[in-house]
């Protein structure tokens, strides 16, 4: 039975035979903001990873409805017992290689990902960290080794409200972000920074020797999962880009390289035709962007916070607010580079 919605009962508040219970039963649904999902599983080791980065998602054993239906399964054969082995399927399908059964986290949060790139089309998808402060969303979209989740891990640890560090999700009607709230991956060298830099966060188990590296799933505080439905305005776009002994550095990018940036780091772009055309320019008018160059992630961070207090980020109602305020912004930023 799922819990009251007066006072529902977290992951973290439950005993993991309940969990185990649920997931080789009906299933544990896991609401992420934008996106639910539907898990079963037969695998010893998955309720407990599950329990240590959900941990405060709430304890739903049953509900109406599903986006996507995924089982993380123990192989069958001689893989059952000689170097055992979980698969990831999703509505009868397994696009996936098996990982080891002793790491099922990875492979539900992989598997999960490729499938939400794939199917959420009623939403722009960026791939890119999305955070919130103050009602606006501040989007950090890069490439793999630009330090984009270590970035994200640092203001959700410092504040700011996580959203996602895999999927910006445009909604291009509603005209608003929405949460597509999971765990966020860290993987190598970002692991001990991000313990060193917020020791109060909750890491989950660690994966060595996977196909990323070693690798660590940061949980959603319990703001951020409470407000998972919470829909946020454009505010910024940054570009990080870690570099190794440089100063803090934040630089307006002008609007084409905008978007450039945002549709090529777009999972359904393409997919979306004239609608994500027409949804890349909105952003690209309502929010002003920088590139920002970092070593010291205090200071990254520190920088960020900056933007949203001294003017250069503010609400825009449309593409006109944005075009007007342009040359101020620009100016701004040129004086205190």
């Amino acid at each position: 039975m799922a819990p009251s919605s007066d006072s529902p009962q977290s992951l973290v508040q439950t005993d993991l035979s309940t969990i185990r219970t649920a997931l080789s039963d009906a299933g544990l649904w896991l609401d992420f903001g934008a996106a639910i999902l539907r898990l079963q599983s037969d695998s010893p080791a998955l309720a407990a990873q599950v329990q240590s980065v959900y941990r405060h998602f709430p304890l739903v054993t049953q509900a109406p409805w599903a986006d996507i239906h995924v089982r993380i399964g123990r192989q069958g054969g001689i893989r059952r017992w000689l170097r055992p082995q979980v698969t990831f399927s999703c509505d009868g399908s397994r696009p996936f290689d098996p990982f080891p059964a002793s790491a099922p986290l990875p492979l539900l949060e992989w598997g999960t990902n490729w499938v939400f790139g794939r199917r959420m089309n009623d939403l722009l998808l960026f791939h890119a960290g999305a955070v919130e402060r103050d009602g606006l969303t501040l989007l950090l979209p890069a490439l793999p080794g630009s330090g984009k989740s270590t970035l994200t891990a640092a203001l959700a640890s410092s504040g700011w409200r996580l959203l996602s560090d895999e999927f910006g999700a445009w909604d291009p009607l509603r005209q608003e972000f929405r949460a597509v709230l999971k765990p966020v991956a860290l993987k190598n060298e970002s692991i001990a920074v991000i313990r060193r830099f917020a020791p109060q966060a909750h890491l989950g188990p660690e994966f060595p020797n996977t196909r990323k590296g070693t690798v660590v799933h940061l949980s959603a505080d319990a703001v951020s999962v409470a407000r998972r439905h919470q829909p946020a305005s454009p505010g910024a776009v940054v570009l990080p880009q870690w570099s190794e002994g440089s100063a803090t550095v934040l630089q307006p990018l002008s609007p084409d390289r905008v978007f450039a940036l945002l549709a090529f780091n777009s999972f359904n772009y393409s997919v979306l035709a004239e609608v994500g055309f027409d949804a890349v320019v909105q952003l690209v008018r309502r929010c002003p962007a920088w590139q920002l160059t970092y070593s010291r992630l205090d200071e990254a961070v520190a920088a960020l916070n900056d933007l949203w207090t001294d003017g250069r980020v503010r609400r825009r109602s449309g593409p006109a607010d944005a075009e007007a305020e342009a040359d101020s912004i620009d100016r701004h930023t040129h004086d205190s580079a």
